[in-house]
């Protein structure tokens, strides 16, 4: 029990540390697709290509909810290797649903090295005593999930953006790690969460069929359901 505390406690100070640098991040890359990134903060001092702290753009919120998110992956992971993963994905994970909210764009310079470093960090856990997930599973669900949100995107480019499929490959990758219930609970999640919201801003007439919501948050609220319960149930 008391190791268990420990880590969830580790967990939640890496959460709110790199939930620190998260909104500096997310206001430099909140810019439509055909704009550059942003090189200033609102009170125009300077921001550098990478995350850090800014004094000018503080948001206690975003930081709490990457601390409380981490936390939940070490209770529900515990001890494990593939909780390295996991903790160093969940503030990538957060910075993309906040772009994503803000300006409706996922970019690739997240995506895209995301789906690659998922499934290769998660073959090295699978290298380590201890882990609970099945990797070949994972590299298997990669383009399975993938492939599924590129039929759905040419099926409706206008409900499913390219962003969000680029996006999918490291949702299986994350899912496929415990297995395909959890691709299946992950994916589930997602859409019905994405429905459920929509049908909502429908109803209190803030939105019509047409309106464009952003699905990146709700993809990643799957893949993180997916993960946690796939995590509980392979312990």
């Amino acid at each position: 029990m008391g190791t268990a505390l420990a880590l969830t406690a580790a967990a939640l100070l890496w959460g709110a540390a790199t939930g620190t640098l998260l909104p500096g991040a997310a206001h430099r890359l909140s810019v439509p697709p055909d704009e550059p990134w942003r090189t200033t903060a609102p009170d125009g001092t300077a921001l550098p290509p990478w995350p850090v702290p800014s004094r000018a753009l503080p948001l206690p919120a975003l930081t709490a909810l990457t601390a409380v998110l981490c936390a939940g992956l070490a209770a529900a992971a515990g001890p494990r290797p593939e909780l390295a993963v996991w903790l160093l994905a969940a503030p990538v994970g957060v910075l993309l649903a906040v772009v994503d909210i803000r300006v409706h764009r996922l970019p690739d310079l997240l995506t895209l090295p995301l789906a690659a470093a998922l499934p290769a960090a998660l073959g090295v856990a699978a290298l380590l005593p201890a882990h609970a997930g099945h990797w070949p599973t994972s590299l298997l669900a990669t383009p399975a999930v993938g492939a599924a949100y590129l039929a759905l995107h040419l099926l409706n480019p206008s409900g499913l953006a390219f962003g969000d499929v680029k996006l999918s490959l490291a949702a299986g990758a994350s899912l496929g790690w415990y297995g395909w219930p959890a691709v299946l609970v992950g994916t589930f999640t997602a859409f019905v969460s994405g429905a459920l919201y929509g049908l909502l801003l429908i109803a209190l007439r803030r939105a019509n069929r047409r309106t464009a919501i952003p699905f990146g948050p709700f993809l990643l609220g799957g893949v993180y359901a997916g993960v946690v319960l796939g995590a509980v149930a392979a312990g």
